[in-house]
């Protein structure tokens, strides 16, 4: 089949890229003439395990092309993908204005029959505004053009996207029931059939049901995260090991272990925003999710509790106290620092006096980038050194904080560790570590939710 896929960010470009890995043509389109002349160069804009090599093998093959032409797009596919940025406004609620304006632009160009597919996440209704502002531009073209708009969600991991889109756990796609409905559905159908082989992964349903589901499903598993968290921080007080609690909660099948590693906050570009566009999509329908509400202010809190610990230890005034980081990306295997906790940490280590110096298996570079703007002082920008690898990081640090919980940091030489630190003391936002090897060895540990050797209990 020929597809478009509008936007070429994670989900457009792991779209595209697997889409034509199955053998259809496939055009991507960006407005960003830099990310188009590195992809057309060969290389890629972001960092996605294993995408890389299906870019290259589906360009090599003429299955799938980059380009900033609108119109070629639009005259390209017959299904067209939307794929662009849906950023948090102001208010929490969805940005919409790219969805609506790569709605605009199919209208603007299009003759014949096309299936219009909402991939990014939108909020309820967003369908309708797509097919209105396709429907607008056609009427004022004065053309006959059908088409029907799709919600069909994406449900990819960073870090693991490729492997996701490949081996769906569920393909959610949303159509009406008009006649050009079915003409798309036919077409959807189609297009998903390789993946459907073994067991049928596609379920059917009305489009708003189907952009509802995205944000459900967000909502569900952030909720466990922020229940973990709240959890892990009653663990602390009372002298209960939340590793414990997780596995004895976990093993019943009703609640399953998947989501509830307790840590120092989530961020990323799906979970802080999807949660503010559901509650605000409530709230436009005079309906308040307390949960959610919860749940997103107990996220925001814990992002300060690894600052708070060291806090404990080292007090209010950390002038003079140099702090190893462990962890930038907002989690392994990707370098998006978007809502990330180690950024939360860094501005309240900063902002109390203290220096870091911090290492990232991957995300330096747009560490470097992000970082540059949450301290746009120079004064406080350089108080942040950038190490080449960990084990750098540590020199002459009077303790380590780990935030992000990559592979490369779960087994290291605690040894050197211990040489390079001025004092052996662990800050553990993720738990890597068990509290009674690190105490055999002479490390002091402090993770979240394990704190069983200090209860206090109440009065």
């Amino acid at each position: 089949m020929k597809i478009t896929i509008i936007g070429t960010g994670y989900v457009g470009l792991v779209t595209g890229a697997c889409l034509a890995e199955l053998g259809n043509d496939v055009f991507c389109l960006d407005l960003d003439a830099r990310k188009i002349d590195i992809l057309n160069g060969g290389g890629i804009p972001i960092h996605e395990p294993g995408l890389a090599e299906v870019v290259k093998r589906n360009r090599e093959a003429g299955r799938l092309q980059f380009s900033t032409d609108v119109a070629a797009s639009v005259a390209h596919g017959d299904v067209q993908f939307i794929a662009v940025g849906t950023p948090p406004d102001e208010d929490g609620s969805a940005d919409l204005q790219y969805v609506v304006a790569a709605a605009r632009a199919i209208g603007q160009h299009m003759t014949g029959f096309k299936v219009v597919v909402d991939k990014s996440t939108v909020p309820v209704g967003t369908g309708d505004r797509v097919a209105a502002a396709i429907t607008a531009e056609i009427a004022q073209r004065g053309v006959h053009a059908e088409f029907s708009v799709v919600s069909n969600p994406e449900f990819l991991k960073e870090g693991a996207a490729v492997e996701d889109f490949m081996r769906p756990d569920r393909i959610v796609i949303g159509c009406d029931s008009t006649s050009a409905g079915d003409r798309a559905r036919t077409m959807m159908k189609t297009l998903y059939t390789p993946f459907n082989r073994n067991h049928e992964r596609t379920f059917w349903m009305d489009v708003r049901s189907a952009e509802f589901t995205k944000y459900a499903a967000n909502a569900m598993l952030a909720t466990r995260i922020s229940f973990m968290n709240e959890l892990a921080n009653l663990a602390d007080r009372v002298g209960a090991d939340i590793e414990a609690v997780r596995h004895g909660i976990g093993s019943d099948p009703r609640i399953g272990h998947s989501f509830l590693y307790a840590g120092c906050g989530y961020g990323g570009s799906c979970f802080p925003k999807d949660v503010q566009a559901l509650e605000r999509t409530a709230r436009a329908y005079d309906q308040e999710l307390l949960i959610l509400q919860a749940v997103e202010a107990v996220n925001n809190r814990q992002k300060h509790v690894l600052g708070a610990k060291i806090v404990q230890r080292f007090g209010d005034d950390l002038s003079g106290k140099h702090f190893a980081v462990w962890g930038l990306a907002f989690k392994p295997n990707t370098d998006d620092m978007r809502e990330a906790s180690s950024r939360v940490l860094l501005r309240e280590l900063i902002a109390r006096g203290a220096t870091a110096t911090v290492f990232d298996p991957v995300a330096m570079s747009e560490a470097r980038r992000v970082l540059a703007l949450d301290f746009p002082e120079p004064a406080l920008r350089e108080r942040i050194t950038f190490a080449e690898n960990p084990m750098a990081a540590l020199k002459s640090a009077d303790a380590l904080a780990i935030v992000t919980e990559w592979k490369a940091f779960r087994s290291p030489d605690f040894g050197q560790v211990k040489a390079l630190l001025n004092a052996p003391v662990i800050f553990d936002g993720r738990n890597l570590y068990e509290p009674s090897e690190m105490a055999a060895i002479g490390v002091e540990y402090h993770g979240i939710g394990r704190s069983v050797l200090t209860r206090a209990d109440p009065p």
